[in-house]
């Protein structure tokens, strides 16, 4: 009767330290999961805030005039229908100006021809007024007051500021931002009789 109360005695703790073993696993796979959850969920939070930094990603453009001086600053804003342009600058002539963007990243005075014909990846005609138009390049003309400020904010509704995507500011050549000495007419040929560049600012400088 000892032996067989010893066998039971054996058998029964076996059989305990068995449960106990299969109760730790089953915490442990537990545990398991719920980290690799908690970690996923992280990573899906971390690529959000990704994301919405891409799209709401700044370039400030620094403005020179045609003597070299800064005369403003553009801050260009990613938004999902384009690009945003909150030009601030003063020592302008007053009046009514045409401003666009160019296909070349390249500011030099007293000219600014360095910066090329308007950013026109597309193959079309200038203007918003042209049937053909307009350049993904062309903007609304801006208004500079008597005091010789503006503080306006434009889009560009054609242009993107993500790396390697259709219609990219960050091209091989770069892109710019110019000021003319007239209005833009939104339909004359190549460049809306806008007159001479006044100002001149580099994208991604």
């Amino acid at each position: 009767m000892n032996r067989l109360a010893k066998l039971i005695s054996v058998l029964l703790v076996a059989i305990f330290l068995t449960a106990c073993g299969t109760n730790n696993e089953e915490e442990t796979d537990t545990q398991n999961q719920e980290n690799t959850s908690s970690e996923s969920n992280l990573n899906n939070e971390e690529q959000a805030v990704e994301t919405n930094a891409t799209k709401e990603e700044e370039v400030l453009v620094s403005l020179e005039n045609t003597e070299g001086a800064v005369v403003g600053t553009a801050t260009l804003k990613g938004k999902s229908s384009g690009v945003s342009i909150h030009l601030e600058a003063e020592n302008l002539p007053p009046g009514t100006h045409g401003f666009h963007i160019h296909e070349a990243g390249v500011c030099e005075p007293p000219t600014f021809e360095s910066a090329g014909s308007h950013y026109n990846p597309t193959g079309a005609k200038h203007g918003f007024d042209h049937p053909e138009g307009p350049h993904a390049g062309d903007l609304e003309n801006i208004v500079v007051s008597d005091d010789g400020t503006v503080n306006v904010e434009v889009m560009a509704e054609m242009v993107t500021l993500e790396q390697g995507a259709e219609n990219t500011l960050y091209t091989e050549d770069g892109t710019s931002l110019i000021i003319h000495s007239d209005a833009d007419d939104y339909i004359s040929q190549p460049s809306g009789n806008a007159g001479d560049r006044i100002a001149c600012g580099v994208i991604g400088e």
